[in-house]
């Protein structure tokens, strides 16, 4: 049985960290949660300051469960909890217990979700167990993609920064069902694979016209393909709106009536530095960074880039596509007020097994890079959090 909640009033007694883990399924079923605790926790504050919770700042009242549908129990006190029970009982609304599942009237599954699939698990009470199978039809559901996807036209979904364990759990299950995939150089292997045979593959880096003109051309797969009825994923390395041109495809089936889903991608201008042992930002290092694109050289009448502000600025500075360029961007930002020996690193090919870190300066990551055979994709960092040394 399955409690449709939306609307409908539910009394969460406790503020702890259990009312913490639970509350956001309710809110998610629609119900309308009044948590009675005499003290939150900041997770449990957030909602009620947002409006998706209400909360009495006292302790339980046996009248507080009159025209409650479901009492959740969430208190450390077991003379409380058996109140609460009580009052449930006379009341004749369920009530689960966290701290007593023989005491409850109800009890609350281990849940996996797949796309319009929910699945529940209960065993006699014993949520261990429960959570084993759990993740056992789960691994099940992960392998075996619905029939059917839940969304219709074209998905950008990024696949991360070369990891193929990075693609977010949407972007993984949104591929499993889509009828065409069309995927850029970047997108790991690992995760073309693992396709469905049926499924009809385009690769983007073959499509054999110029930059402008493989663009458009890509753009009218994903039209064409989508107004036959076909899912389409639009599979992009890192994340779609970060220097993957995921606007224009965005824009593009837009004009042409086609539904669009994002789903937002681990870039690698956070995630490379990241396991470089780089933090972008670190307290009382640097507390902004910047990313740009470095495809168009600084003295460029091309470039968008505000190099004279980066000059200027104290924190971190990461470059993405400027492995090419890099001597002339090192020696415009030195120009424009950042000191020579400012620390850079280069992370060639970031998150994966091939990965290779640099670390220099800015007035010397140019030569160090060229001599040390570094290739794109790479990342470059310039700032002081090269050094913490994590």
């Amino acid at each position: 049985m399955a409690l449709r909640l939306a609307g409908r009033r539910v009394l969460m007694v406790g503020g702890g960290t259990v009312a913490t883990r639970r509350v956001p399924a309710l809110i998610a079923a629609g119900a309308r949660v009044e948590i009675v605790a005499p003290e939150l926790t900041p997770a449990l504050r957030g909602h009620v300051d947002a409006g998706r919770v209400t909360w009495s700042e006292r302790r339980f009242e046996p009248g507080d469960v009159a025209g409650a549908w479901l009492v959740h129990v969430a208190v450390d006190d077991p003379e409380a909890a058996a109140q609460v029970s009580a009052a449930a009982e006379e009341h004749r609304v369920f009530c689960v217990r966290a701290d007593d599942r023989d005491a409850a009237t109800a009890w609350t599954p281990a849940v996996t979700r797949h796309g319009q699939v929910t699945v529940a698990v209960t065993d006699g009470g014993d949520r261990r167990r429960a959570m084993a199978v759990r993740d056992l039809v789960a691994h099940a559901l992960e392998s075996d993609p619905p029939a059917a996807p839940e969304h219709k036209g074209v998905a950008l979904v990024g696949a991360g920064p070369g990891d193929p364990e990075l693609i977010t759990v949407k972007g993984r299950r949104l591929l499993a069902a889509a009828d065409v995939v069309v995927a850029d150089r970047l997108v790991p292997g690992m995760l073309l694979g693992d396709l469905r045979p049926d499924v009809e593959f385009v690769d983007a880096a073959k499509i054999p016209y110029g930059p402008a003109a493989a663009q458009e051309e890509i753009n009218r797969i994903l039209v064409a393909r989508a107004v036959e009825g076909k899912f389409v994923v639009r599979l992009k390395g890192g994340d779609p709106y970060v220097f993957g041109r995921g606007g224009e495809e965005a824009l593009a089936c837009a004009a042409a009536g086609v539904p669009v889903l994002v789903v937002p991608g681990v870039t690698s201008s956070i995630a490379a530095p990241a396991l470089a042992g780089i933090p972008v930002t670190h307290r009382g290092v640097a507390h902004e960074f910047t990313v740009v694109s470095g495809h168009v050289a600084p003295d460029s009448p091309l470039s968008l880039v505000d190099w004279a502000a980066l000059g200027r600025m104290r924190g971190t500075v990461v470059v993405m596509m400027g492995l090419k360029n890099l001597p002339d961007i090192a020696a415009r930002l030195i120009a424009e007020g950042r000191p020579a020996e400012t620390p850079a690193a280069v992370v060639q090919e970031g998150t994966t097994a091939h990965q290779r870190t640099l670390r220099s300066t800015l007035g010397a990551v140019a030569a160090d890079t060229a001599q040390a055979g570094l290739r794109p994709p790479a990342t470059v960092v310039i700032g002081d959090v090269v050094d913490v040394g994590l």
